[in-house]
């Protein structure tokens, strides 16, 4: 009588190569701290101009492009918000740093004195220092925080009132004219 057939044992598949990474613990590895600050540096104080102190990044660069060059200067600024925003930083400190960018794009398109104030601005090196503050302190929201938005949304509301003031002002010095 022949033999039954045994079936084969393997042993366990063993392998040597790691796990793979989850978006979330790659974007940990991009967004480390040692990589937004290169990345901020990069883009805020980069090259030193010869005799100064001043120093001028891809973002001041960029942005002597007419038009295009601070609104590309502002996408690349993004990152850091992304990066923050990954790492859990309160959306206080977003909304802060999505101003401090948006403050560089607008004042940053006005010819010559925006440039200038590009390279003093300096928002990139202001959001990572944002970012890290945040993350080394979570619960704490100083009252610089509110009051710098507050200020902000002053001052908005103040430029979007003063032409209906105006305005008014031009109506009843003409009704009086007549």
């Amino acid at each position: 009588m022949p033999e039954p057939i045994k079936p084969e044992v393997l042993p366990p598949e063993t392998s040597s190569a790691p796990a793979p990474l989850t978006l979330r613990k790659r974007a940990e590895r991009w967004f480390s701290d040692e990589n937004i600050d290169f990345f901020a540096h990069l883009l805020d104080d980069w090259f030193r101009i010869p005799f100064t102190p001043i120093r001028v990044g891809l973002d001041g660069l960029i942005g002597l492009i007419p038009g295009l060059g601070d609104i590309l200067a502002g996408l690349a600024s993004f990152v850091i918000v992304l990066a923050a925003w990954i790492r859990g930083v309160p959306y206080i400190t977003l909304v802060r740093m999505m101003v401090n960018i948006g403050l560089e794009v607008v004042i940053g398109s006005i010819p010559v004195f925006g440039d200038i104030f590009d390279i003093a601005w300096k928002a990139n090196r202001r959001n990572y220092q944002l970012m890290t503050r945040h993350l080394r302190q979570p619960h704490r929201h100083t009252w610089r925080d509110y009051a710098y938005l507050a200020t902000l949304l002053a001052g908005v509301l103040a430029i979007l009132i003063a032409p209906v003031i105006v305005l008014l002002v031009i109506l009843i010095w003409i009704a009086h004219r007549l």
